[in-house]
């Protein structure tokens, strides 16, 4: 297709560089066509990986196009990972070869036997003309690693039939032509760019590629998209959200702007001016499973879908998702399961790991073909009546505190219905059951910040107490990995800059007041404890209130009962009692004891 484009116009813009320098059609396919001869003569056939170790560029769209048109598969890897990550899937991979810079060749050169350097002139006394390579639809068209849970990367192998698939789909979901211009924003090593890539040069279309500051900008990159006259372009769910609230022009050249990769925590707003699609799909089902706009009069009603967030639409094309439970059971609509799926977006399985493979990948007992699969996505989910699924969040997400199941989407959930809230992600704190307690990280727009009082007030209408946060910090951006995903280990800890409270951070002044804090900021495992903090709100409960009495009973000689602890919850307020009880001890005692109390 790609060739065919090529040969029509081969002046029509194929791919436009932040630099402003345009790739054509022509230049595209004569140059892919030179480096797929020179991968052929280096022994690159059906089932060759060859790994692909470029930043995004119109460079590395040509490897990626010349190593499918070599009849290999590319491996696409981002120079910019760490070198430890980067030698584990070029070991695991084995690639035939390596397209690469200058400046990164000698050092693939102990992972592959042969590494091209893509800016070597010697490509040019290579033929031009295409190739003659026969190819299967279940020949692997690309290899790509994605984090395990085991700590080890592990590669999805996607076929042609898997990419056509999602091609075909594509093209006629969001009507894509030879007029349109799309953006390509996706970090190389991330699945989506596959998505923002082959659709549009199979049509012909413009690709743009934005610098790195604009692409992680959300102003600057409005501006861009309106400037370039972009009329599709995918942008990470983090990046959406904040897009979604920015003022655009009456009058823009985007027709949909597609969001992904996350969840989705609000709905636009009833004055943007294109729609949103929001769309969801792991690596191991080629990018995208399901899709559906996002209708901003539909937030009236979000609440029916038991999240108050956008739904993530209905299956596309070919693929079929069941919402199964623990048995494999379709569950009745409406009930919460695991989302499994089937159909042409399955992909291959994971490399090198058949165990794995078998335990993800299992027979599909809904189609007649013996061979098809379903793919175990590990995510919860449920089917509204009318069909389109609503994400709940990770089977393995799930915390449990003093026995109860919690399931952070739906707190998430919960605090984005503020107002005043843009985002939000809710972890646990604390290595044991005892001192675990929930804390939730916050974007605010451009409301005033409400104080944890007022959030937990908020939240209780909704929430029972034991999925009320105990911290909430405030931040200025949810930090999300180079894929897009928001990056829960990248969190920050809760100090006193960042945790919302209901009165300014009062430092304890007198000794007791310090020394019940100290026991307080140790037992909870929490950074600083104002005289005002409650040590309930802060996460304490009544097993952790018994330890609390046991360690103050041990400094300050007092006895305090649960009830009192209840009464006086702050440090303030319990320094107070521990001193009243103290003056009361004093008092009650004989000359001779108190003598021996000074002693």
């Amino acid at each position: 297709m790609i060739s065919a484009r090529a040969e029509e116009t081969p002046d029509a813009p194929a791919i436009i560089s932040a630099t402003g320098a345009v790739m054509s059609y022509g230049d595209l396919d004569q140059r892919a066509n030179q480096v797929a001869h020179r991968l052929i003569g280096l022994g690159v056939t059906a089932e060759s990986v060859v790994a692909i170790c470029l930043d995004r560029s119109a460079e590395s769209v040509l490897a990626a196009l010349a190593v499918m048109k070599a009849g290999g598969a590319y491996l696409p890897i981002d120079p910019t990972q760490p070198r430890e990550r980067l030698a584990f899937m070029l070991t695991d991979a084995q690639p035939s070869a390596v397209i690469a810079n200058t400046n990164l060749a000698d050092e693939l050169v102990r992972f592959a036997p042969n590494v091209i350097d893509i800016s070597d002139p010697d490509a040019g006394r290579f033929s031009g003309q295409a190739p003659v390579i026969r190819k299967s639809p279940n020949q692997l068209a690309y290899l790509i690693y994605t984090s395990g849970s085991t700590g080890e990367p592990k590669g999805v192998e996607v076929t042609h039939a898997n990419l056509a698939n999602l091609i075909d789909w594509h093209v006629q979901a969001f009507d894509v032509t030879s007029d349109d211009r799309a953006s390509h924003l996706s970090n190389v090593s991330f699945d989506a760019a596959v998505w923002e890539v082959w659709p549009y040069l199979a049509k012909g279309a413009a690709l743009y590629l934005p610098d790195n500051e604009t692409r992680v900008s959300p102003i600057a990159l409005r501006d861009w998209l309106v400037a370039n006259d972009i009329t599709i372009s995918f942008v990470p769910t983090p990046l959406a959200e904040s897009l979604m609230i920015l003022p655009w022009p009456d009058k823009t050249s985007l027709r949909f702007l597609l969001t992904g990769a996350d969840t989705l925590h609000r709905y636009p707003n009833s004055g943007l001016p294109f729609p949103l699609v929001n769309n969801y799909g792991p690596t191991e089902c080629t990018v995208v499973t399901t899709s559906g706009r996002i209708d901003s009069r539909a937030k009236g009603n979000a609440r029916a879908n038991g999240t108050g967030r956008p739904t993530v639409g209905r299956a596309i094309t070919n693929a079929s998702v069941y919402i199964l439970d623990k048995n494999f059971r379709q569950v009745a609509r409406g009930e919460v399961g695991e989302l499994c799926v089937g159909g042409a977006c399955v992909a291959r399985g994971y490399r090198n790991r058949r165990e794995l493979t078998a335990e993800k990948f299992i027979p599909d007992q809904f189609s007649a073909d013996p061979s098809a699969r379903l793919y175990r996505t590990g995510d919860l989910a449920r089917e509204l009546e009318n069909g389109e699924i609503v994400y709940l969040g990770r089977i393995d997400e799930q915390i449990k505190i003093l026995g109860h199941r919690i399931e952070p989407a739906e707190i998430e959930a919960a605090i984005d219905r503020h107002p005043a809230i843009a985002s939000s992600i809710v972890v646990a704190h604390g290595n044991d059951c005892s001192n675990k307690r929930l804390a939730a990280y916050l974007t605010t727009t451009n409301c005033v910040t409400p104080t944890a009082g007022e959030l937990r007030a908020f939240l209780r209408a909704s929430l029972p107490d034991y999925m009320l946060p105990s911290l909430f910090v405030k931040i200025d951006v949810l930090p999300v990995t180079a894929n897009g995903k928001f990056d829960r280990a990248a969190l920050p800890e809760p100090a006193i800059e960042n945790t919302l409270r209901d009165e300014a951070f009062v430092t304890p002044q007198s000794p007791i007041e310090k020394q019940v804090a100290k026991i307080v900021r140790d037992l909870l495992h929490v950074a600083s404890v104002s005289v005002n903090d409650n040590f309930f709100l802060l996460g304490g409960h009544s097993l952790l209130g018994t330890q609390l009495i046991v360690k103050i009973r041990s400094a300050f000689s007092v006895d305090l009962s649960l009830r009192s602890l209840f009464d006086a919850p702050t440090v303030a307020e319990l320094s107070r009692e521990i001193e009243r009880l103290i003056v009361a001890r004093v008092e009650s005692m004989s000359e001779e004891e108190a003598q021996a109390l000074l002693a």
